[in-house]
Protein backbone atom coordinates (compact mmCIF):
# COMPACT_ATOMS: atom_id res chain seq x y z
CA UNK A 1 0.00 0.00 0.00
CA UNK A 2 1.24 3.34 -0.85
CA UNK A 3 -0.24 6.44 -0.17
CA UNK A 4 -1.88 9.34 2.43
CA UNK A 5 -3.77 9.00 4.96
CA UNK A 6 -4.77 10.91 8.16
CA UNK A 7 -5.20 9.90 11.57
CA UNK A 8 -6.51 11.62 15.09
CA UNK A 9 -3.42 11.63 17.52
CA UNK A 10 -4.67 11.54 21.10
CA UNK A 11 -3.23 13.74 23.85
CA UNK A 12 -0.71 13.38 26.30
CA UNK A 13 1.82 11.07 23.53
CA UNK A 14 4.83 12.30 20.88
CA UNK A 15 3.97 12.41 17.32
CA UNK A 16 6.75 10.10 16.88
CA UNK A 17 5.48 7.83 19.47
CA UNK A 18 1.97 7.17 18.18
CA UNK A 19 3.36 7.11 14.64
CA UNK A 20 5.04 3.93 15.79
CA UNK A 21 2.08 2.50 17.60
CA UNK A 22 0.28 2.53 13.98
CA UNK A 23 3.17 1.61 12.60
CA UNK A 24 3.28 -1.80 14.92
CA UNK A 25 -0.47 -2.05 14.79
CA UNK A 26 -0.01 -2.49 10.65
CA UNK A 27 2.89 -4.95 10.84
CA UNK A 28 0.92 -7.26 12.60
CA UNK A 29 -2.29 -7.26 10.23
CA UNK A 30 -2.14 -10.01 7.40
CA UNK A 31 -2.11 -7.44 4.33
CA UNK A 32 1.32 -5.59 5.71
CA UNK A 33 2.83 -9.17 6.56
CA UNK A 34 2.28 -9.99 2.80
CA UNK A 35 3.86 -6.89 1.37
CA UNK A 36 6.63 -7.14 3.95
CA UNK A 37 7.01 -10.62 2.66
CA UNK A 38 7.26 -9.42 -0.94
CA UNK A 39 9.75 -6.55 -0.41
CA UNK A 40 11.76 -8.94 1.07
CA UNK A 41 12.04 -11.45 -1.38
CA UNK A 42 12.72 -8.24 -4.08
CA UNK A 43 15.40 -7.40 -1.86
CA UNK A 44 17.38 -10.52 -1.13
CA UNK A 45 16.85 -11.20 -5.20
CA UNK A 46 18.29 -7.61 -6.03
CA UNK A 47 21.42 -8.91 -3.58
CA UNK A 48 21.67 -12.13 -5.13
CA UNK A 49 21.64 -10.37 -8.55
CA UNK A 50 24.19 -7.84 -7.25
CA UNK A 51 26.71 -10.43 -5.77
CA UNK A 52 26.60 -13.32 -7.45
CA UNK A 53 24.09 -15.44 -5.34
CA UNK A 54 25.09 -14.60 -2.34
CA UNK A 55 22.31 -14.36 0.35
CA UNK A 56 21.23 -11.03 2.56
CA UNK A 57 22.18 -10.71 6.40
CA UNK A 58 19.14 -10.31 8.42
CA UNK A 59 20.27 -6.74 9.40
CA UNK A 60 20.01 -5.93 5.68
CA UNK A 61 16.86 -7.30 5.56
CA UNK A 62 16.04 -5.61 8.68
CA UNK A 63 14.84 -2.08 6.44
CA UNK A 64 12.95 -4.51 4.52
CA UNK A 65 10.88 -6.00 7.16
CA UNK A 66 9.37 -2.50 8.57
CA UNK A 67 6.48 -0.57 6.98
CA UNK A 68 8.21 2.63 5.52
CA UNK A 69 5.91 5.47 7.51
CA UNK A 70 6.08 9.57 8.36
CA UNK A 71 3.97 11.93 9.14
CA UNK A 72 3.25 15.46 7.59
CA UNK A 73 3.43 18.24 10.70
CA UNK A 74 4.10 17.98 14.10
CA UNK A 75 2.14 17.53 16.63
CA UNK A 76 3.11 18.10 20.70
CA UNK A 77 2.57 16.15 23.22
CA UNK A 78 -0.40 18.20 24.60
CA UNK A 79 -1.71 18.61 21.21
CA UNK A 80 -4.14 16.18 19.27
CA UNK A 81 -6.11 15.68 16.40
CA UNK A 82 -5.45 15.59 12.50
CA UNK A 83 -1.98 13.81 11.69
CA UNK A 84 -1.12 12.87 8.24
CA UNK A 85 0.74 10.17 7.51
CA UNK A 86 2.58 8.67 4.14
CA UNK A 87 3.10 4.98 3.80
CA UNK A 88 5.83 3.68 1.10
CA UNK A 89 6.20 6.04 -1.56
CA UNK A 90 3.46 8.39 0.03
CA UNK A 91 6.33 9.61 2.40
CA UNK A 92 7.57 11.13 -0.59
CA UNK A 93 4.18 13.35 -0.85
CA UNK A 94 4.31 14.35 2.92
CA UNK A 95 6.37 17.96 1.97
CA UNK A 96 3.41 18.93 0.76
CA UNK A 97 1.86 19.30 3.95
CA UNK A 98 4.93 20.89 5.98
CA UNK A 99 4.73 24.38 3.80
CA UNK A 100 2.28 26.79 2.79
CA UNK A 101 -0.80 24.63 4.45
CA UNK A 102 -3.77 25.71 5.60
CA UNK A 103 -4.31 24.31 8.82
CA UNK A 104 -7.67 24.77 11.78
CA UNK A 105 -6.99 24.42 15.63
CA UNK A 106 -9.21 24.84 18.45
CA UNK A 107 -7.33 25.79 21.63
CA UNK A 108 -7.74 27.13 24.79
CA UNK A 109 -5.89 29.01 27.70
CA UNK A 110 -5.88 30.35 31.04
CA UNK A 111 -5.01 34.06 31.92
CA UNK A 112 -3.00 35.14 34.42
CA UNK A 113 0.71 34.05 33.59
CA UNK A 114 2.87 32.99 31.15
CA UNK A 115 5.64 30.01 31.40
CA UNK A 116 8.55 28.70 29.54
CA UNK A 117 6.80 26.31 27.25
CA UNK A 118 3.66 28.12 26.55
CA UNK A 119 1.92 25.50 27.79
CA UNK A 120 0.93 23.18 30.94
CA UNK A 121 2.78 20.48 30.16
CA UNK A 122 4.94 19.04 33.06
CA UNK A 123 8.55 20.91 31.99
CA UNK A 124 6.65 24.22 31.47
CA UNK A 125 7.57 26.69 34.50
CA UNK A 126 6.14 30.01 35.01
CA UNK A 127 8.06 32.99 34.28
CA UNK A 128 5.69 35.96 34.69
CA UNK A 129 2.39 36.58 36.59
CA UNK A 130 -0.08 38.95 35.98
CA UNK A 131 -3.27 40.10 37.25
CA UNK A 132 -6.68 39.25 36.62
CA UNK A 133 -8.90 40.64 38.68
CA UNK A 134 -9.46 43.83 36.50
CA UNK A 135 -10.98 41.20 34.34
CA UNK A 136 -13.57 40.80 36.87
CA UNK A 137 -15.44 44.25 36.38
CA UNK A 138 -15.60 43.93 32.36
CA UNK A 139 -19.04 44.33 31.30
CA UNK A 140 -19.01 45.23 27.45
CA UNK A 141 -17.59 41.61 26.75
CA UNK A 142 -19.19 41.34 23.35
CA UNK A 143 -17.02 44.48 22.42
CA UNK A 144 -13.76 43.10 23.98
CA UNK A 145 -14.23 40.20 22.27
CA UNK A 146 -14.95 41.74 18.58
CA UNK A 147 -12.00 43.90 19.17
CA UNK A 148 -9.22 41.30 20.06
CA UNK A 149 -10.67 39.35 16.69
CA UNK A 150 -10.08 42.26 14.71
CA UNK A 151 -6.27 42.46 16.15
CA UNK A 152 -4.99 39.18 15.23
CA UNK A 153 -7.11 38.20 12.14
CA UNK A 154 -5.52 38.71 8.91
CA UNK A 155 -1.42 39.43 7.79
CA UNK A 156 0.81 40.23 10.77
CA UNK A 157 3.79 39.66 12.17
CA UNK A 158 4.42 37.02 15.27
CA UNK A 159 7.71 36.44 17.57
CA UNK A 160 8.32 32.67 18.00
CA UNK A 161 7.88 31.76 21.17
CA UNK A 162 11.30 31.45 23.77
CA UNK A 163 10.14 27.32 23.96
CA UNK A 164 10.88 27.32 20.23
CA UNK A 165 14.22 25.34 18.95
CA UNK A 166 16.14 28.20 19.16
CA UNK A 167 19.12 29.41 20.88
CA UNK A 168 21.06 32.86 20.91
CA UNK A 169 24.80 32.63 21.98
CA UNK A 170 24.53 28.86 22.25
CA UNK A 171 22.25 29.67 25.08
CA UNK A 172 18.61 28.30 25.49
CA UNK A 173 16.01 31.55 25.09
CA UNK A 174 14.03 29.79 27.96
CA UNK A 175 17.14 30.09 30.38
CA UNK A 176 17.41 33.59 29.82
CA UNK A 177 13.46 34.05 30.69
CA UNK A 178 13.67 32.30 33.64
CA UNK A 179 17.59 33.85 34.87
CA UNK A 180 16.05 37.01 34.64
CA UNK A 181 18.60 37.86 31.92
CA UNK A 182 17.66 39.91 28.81
CA UNK A 183 17.86 38.23 25.62
CA UNK A 184 21.45 39.26 23.39
CA UNK A 185 19.07 40.37 20.61
CA UNK A 186 15.18 40.66 19.55
CA UNK A 187 14.11 37.24 18.42
CA UNK A 188 12.96 37.57 14.76
CA UNK A 189 9.16 37.84 13.98
CA UNK A 190 7.84 36.19 11.01
CA UNK A 191 4.76 36.97 8.46
CA UNK A 192 1.91 34.73 8.61
CA UNK A 193 -1.89 35.12 7.97
CA UNK A 194 -4.55 34.34 9.97
CA UNK A 195 -7.51 33.54 8.07
CA UNK A 196 -10.34 32.96 10.47
CA UNK A 197 -10.60 33.74 14.45
CA UNK A 198 -13.89 32.78 16.08
CA UNK A 199 -13.48 33.49 19.75
CA UNK A 200 -16.24 31.34 22.01
CA UNK A 201 -18.54 33.99 23.33
CA UNK A 202 -20.40 31.44 25.83
CA UNK A 203 -16.82 31.11 28.15
CA UNK A 204 -15.17 33.97 27.85
CA UNK A 205 -13.10 34.57 30.54
CA UNK A 206 -15.27 31.78 32.69
CA UNK A 207 -14.25 30.71 35.68
CA UNK A 208 -16.15 27.32 35.43
CA UNK A 209 -13.79 25.06 33.93
CA UNK A 210 -11.69 21.66 35.07
CA UNK A 211 -8.15 23.49 34.26
CA UNK A 212 -6.23 23.82 37.18
CA UNK A 213 -3.69 27.06 37.61
CA UNK A 214 -0.28 25.92 37.52
CA UNK A 215 1.13 26.40 41.26
CA UNK A 216 2.72 29.51 42.40
CA UNK A 217 5.36 28.43 44.97
CA UNK A 218 7.06 30.14 47.89
CA UNK A 219 9.77 30.68 46.03
CA UNK A 220 8.21 31.83 42.75
CA UNK A 221 6.60 34.52 45.34
CA UNK A 222 10.03 35.12 46.49
CA UNK A 223 11.10 35.98 42.94
CA UNK A 224 8.06 38.05 41.99
CA UNK A 225 10.83 41.08 41.61
CA UNK A 226 12.50 39.32 38.59
CA UNK A 227 9.13 37.62 37.08
CA UNK A 228 7.53 41.72 37.46
CA UNK A 229 11.03 42.98 35.52
CA UNK A 230 10.40 39.85 32.96
CA UNK A 231 7.19 39.90 32.27
CA UNK A 232 4.87 38.50 29.48
CA UNK A 233 4.47 42.17 28.77
CA UNK A 234 8.27 43.41 28.92
CA UNK A 235 9.60 41.08 26.51
CA UNK A 236 9.06 40.65 22.46
CA UNK A 237 6.48 43.27 20.63
CA UNK A 238 3.07 42.58 20.02
CA UNK A 239 1.71 43.02 16.19
CA UNK A 240 -1.51 43.52 15.18
CA UNK A 241 -2.88 42.29 12.19
CA UNK A 242 -2.43 45.13 8.66
CA UNK A 243 -6.18 45.34 8.13
CA UNK A 244 -6.37 46.31 12.11
CA UNK A 245 -3.91 49.05 11.69
CA UNK A 246 -4.95 50.74 8.62
CA UNK A 247 -8.43 50.81 9.66
CA UNK A 248 -7.35 52.37 13.24
CA UNK A 249 -4.63 54.81 12.00
CA UNK A 250 -2.25 52.55 13.57
CA UNK A 251 1.81 52.24 12.64
CA UNK A 252 1.85 48.45 10.28
CA UNK A 253 4.56 46.73 11.91
CA UNK A 254 5.32 48.23 14.97
CA UNK A 255 5.27 47.17 18.76
CA UNK A 256 1.58 47.57 19.70
CA UNK A 257 1.77 46.71 23.75
CA UNK A 258 -0.80 48.36 25.31
CA UNK A 259 -0.61 51.32 27.49
CA UNK A 260 -2.34 49.64 30.62
CA UNK A 261 -1.02 46.25 32.17
CA UNK A 262 -1.89 44.54 35.22
CA UNK A 263 0.57 42.72 37.03
CA UNK A 264 -0.01 40.88 39.83
CA UNK A 265 -0.08 41.82 43.46
CA UNK A 266 1.57 40.35 46.22
CA UNK A 267 -1.72 40.03 47.74
CA UNK A 268 -3.43 38.22 44.74
CA UNK A 269 -0.50 35.69 44.66
CA UNK A 270 -0.77 34.81 47.89
CA UNK A 271 -4.84 34.40 47.57
CA UNK A 272 -4.45 32.09 44.47
CA UNK A 273 -1.89 30.34 46.66
CA UNK A 274 -4.00 29.78 49.69
CA UNK A 275 -6.89 28.55 47.30
CA UNK A 276 -4.49 25.93 45.81
CA UNK A 277 -6.03 23.76 43.30
CA UNK A 278 -9.38 25.25 43.90
CA UNK A 279 -8.43 28.28 42.14
CA UNK A 280 -9.76 28.36 38.63
CA UNK A 281 -8.51 31.57 36.19
CA UNK A 282 -10.16 32.92 33.51
CA UNK A 283 -10.67 31.60 30.24
CA UNK A 284 -10.17 32.14 26.67
CA UNK A 285 -11.74 29.65 24.01
CA UNK A 286 -11.14 29.61 20.27
CA UNK A 287 -10.73 28.55 17.02
CA UNK A 288 -8.61 29.98 14.26
CA UNK A 289 -7.58 29.03 10.82
CA UNK A 290 -3.68 29.54 10.56
CA UNK A 291 -1.01 29.65 7.45
CA UNK A 292 1.83 27.57 8.10
CA UNK A 293 4.41 28.26 10.82
CA UNK A 294 2.17 29.61 13.26
CA UNK A 295 2.43 29.40 16.48
CA UNK A 296 -0.60 29.20 19.01
CA UNK A 297 1.17 28.98 21.91
CA UNK A 298 2.58 32.66 20.77
CA UNK A 299 -0.90 33.90 19.29
CA UNK A 300 -2.00 32.80 22.81
CA UNK A 301 0.44 35.10 24.23
CA UNK A 302 0.08 37.74 22.05
CA UNK A 303 -3.95 37.56 23.03
CA UNK A 304 -3.23 37.71 26.70
CA UNK A 305 -1.05 40.85 26.59
CA UNK A 306 -3.77 42.30 24.53
CA UNK A 307 -5.96 41.94 27.05
CA UNK A 308 -3.52 43.28 29.46
CA UNK A 309 -2.51 40.27 31.48
CA UNK A 310 -0.54 36.91 29.90
CA UNK A 311 -1.74 33.36 29.16
CA UNK A 312 -0.79 29.99 28.41
CA UNK A 313 -2.27 27.22 26.55
CA UNK A 314 -4.35 24.40 28.40
CA UNK A 315 -5.57 22.56 25.43
CA UNK A 316 -4.84 22.37 22.14
CA UNK A 317 -6.91 20.69 19.00
CA UNK A 318 -5.92 20.31 15.25
CA UNK A 319 -9.19 20.15 13.73
CA UNK A 320 -7.88 20.20 9.87
CA UNK A 321 -4.99 19.91 7.97
CA UNK A 322 -5.50 20.78 4.24
CA UNK A 323 -8.57 18.94 3.32
CA UNK A 324 -8.60 16.19 6.02
CA UNK A 325 -10.48 17.67 8.53
CA UNK A 326 -12.41 15.56 11.93
CA UNK A 327 -16.05 16.94 10.94
CA UNK A 328 -15.39 15.44 7.39
CA UNK A 329 -15.17 11.83 8.63
CA UNK A 330 -11.76 11.52 6.82
CA UNK A 331 -9.53 10.72 9.31
CA UNK A 332 -9.19 7.81 11.27
CA UNK A 333 -9.27 7.09 14.79
CA UNK A 334 -6.67 4.35 16.47
CA UNK A 335 -10.02 2.19 17.67
CA UNK A 336 -10.39 1.34 13.82
CA UNK A 337 -7.31 -0.57 13.43
CA UNK A 338 -8.04 -1.99 16.97
CA UNK A 339 -11.78 -2.59 17.44
CA UNK A 340 -12.44 -3.21 13.20
CA UNK A 341 -11.86 -6.53 11.41
CA UNK A 342 -8.68 -5.99 9.67
CA UNK A 343 -10.79 -7.55 6.19
CA UNK A 344 -13.33 -4.44 7.15
CA UNK A 345 -10.49 -1.73 7.55
CA UNK A 346 -7.78 -2.50 5.56
CA UNK A 347 -10.43 -1.98 2.19
CA UNK A 348 -11.60 1.54 3.76
CA UNK A 349 -7.43 2.50 4.07
CA UNK A 350 -6.66 1.22 0.75
CA UNK A 351 -9.87 3.39 -0.59
CA UNK A 352 -8.82 6.36 1.43
CA UNK A 353 -4.87 5.90 0.23
CA UNK A 354 -6.70 5.73 -3.45
CA UNK A 355 -8.85 8.41 -3.09
CA UNK A 356 -7.86 10.78 -0.75
CA UNK A 357 -9.86 12.48 1.43
CA UNK A 358 -13.32 12.22 -0.36
CA UNK A 359 -13.90 8.97 1.51
CA UNK A 360 -16.84 8.86 4.51
CA UNK A 361 -14.30 6.07 6.59
CA UNK A 362 -17.17 6.14 9.18
CA UNK A 363 -19.84 5.84 6.36
CA UNK A 364 -17.21 2.92 4.75
CA UNK A 365 -16.96 0.87 7.95
CA UNK A 366 -20.37 0.94 8.31
CA UNK A 367 -21.17 -0.23 4.71
CA UNK A 368 -18.58 -2.87 4.75
CA UNK A 369 -19.39 -4.21 8.31
CA UNK A 370 -23.00 -4.66 7.36
CA UNK A 371 -22.51 -6.16 4.40
CA UNK A 372 -20.44 -8.99 6.25
CA UNK A 373 -22.57 -9.80 8.26
CA UNK A 374 -25.15 -10.23 5.57
CA UNK A 375 -22.79 -12.14 4.43
CA UNK A 376 -22.16 -14.28 7.00
CA UNK A 377 -25.86 -14.82 7.85
CA UNK A 378 -26.86 -16.00 4.23
CA UNK A 379 -23.99 -18.60 4.53
CA UNK A 380 -25.19 -19.49 8.34
CA UNK A 381 -28.86 -20.23 7.08
CA UNK A 382 -27.55 -21.54 3.83
CA UNK A 383 -29.27 -20.93 0.43
CA UNK A 384 -33.42 -22.09 -0.26
CA UNK A 385 -32.27 -25.01 -2.53
CA UNK A 386 -29.84 -26.70 0.08
CA UNK A 387 -31.96 -26.51 2.58
CA UNK A 388 -34.96 -28.63 0.82
CA UNK A 389 -32.47 -31.17 -0.24
CA UNK A 390 -31.22 -31.29 2.80
CA UNK A 391 -34.84 -31.95 4.18
CA UNK A 392 -35.53 -34.60 1.80
CA UNK A 393 -32.27 -36.57 2.72
CA UNK A 394 -33.82 -36.49 6.35
CA UNK A 395 -36.70 -37.76 5.12
CA UNK A 396 -35.16 -40.56 3.05
CA UNK A 397 -33.68 -41.63 5.96
CA UNK A 398 -36.61 -41.27 8.50
CA UNK A 399 -39.49 -42.97 6.14
CA UNK A 400 -37.33 -45.11 3.55
CA UNK A 401 -40.58 -47.56 3.36
CA UNK A 402 -42.32 -44.46 2.14
CA UNK A 403 -39.66 -43.57 -0.47
CA UNK A 404 -40.03 -47.34 -2.15
CA UNK A 405 -43.83 -46.97 -1.76
CA UNK A 406 -43.36 -44.14 -4.08
CA UNK A 407 -41.31 -45.83 -6.89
Amino acid sequence: MNGIFAIEKPSGITSSQFLSQVQKLFMKSKIFQHEIGEQIRERTEQYKRETGGRLPSRKMLRKSSKIKMGHGGTLDPLASGVLVIGIGKGTKQLSQYLHGTVKCYEAEALLGASTTSGDCEPNGEIISLNSVNFLKSLTNTDSIIDDLTQKFKGHLKQTPPIFAALKMNGKPLHEYAREGLPLPKPIEPRELEISELVINKEDFLSTSHNYKFLPITDSLLEDLTKLEENNANNGTPLFYSKEYCESHNLPIDKDNKPKDTHPITREEAEHIMKLSTSYRAPLLHFIAKVSSGTYIRSLITDMGKSLGTSAYMVKLIRLSQKDWDLTKNNVFKLENFVDVEESIWSKVLKKVLDEGPSVDIQREIETLTLESKEKEQVEQEGCPDTKKHSIEIEEDIEHPDKKRKDI
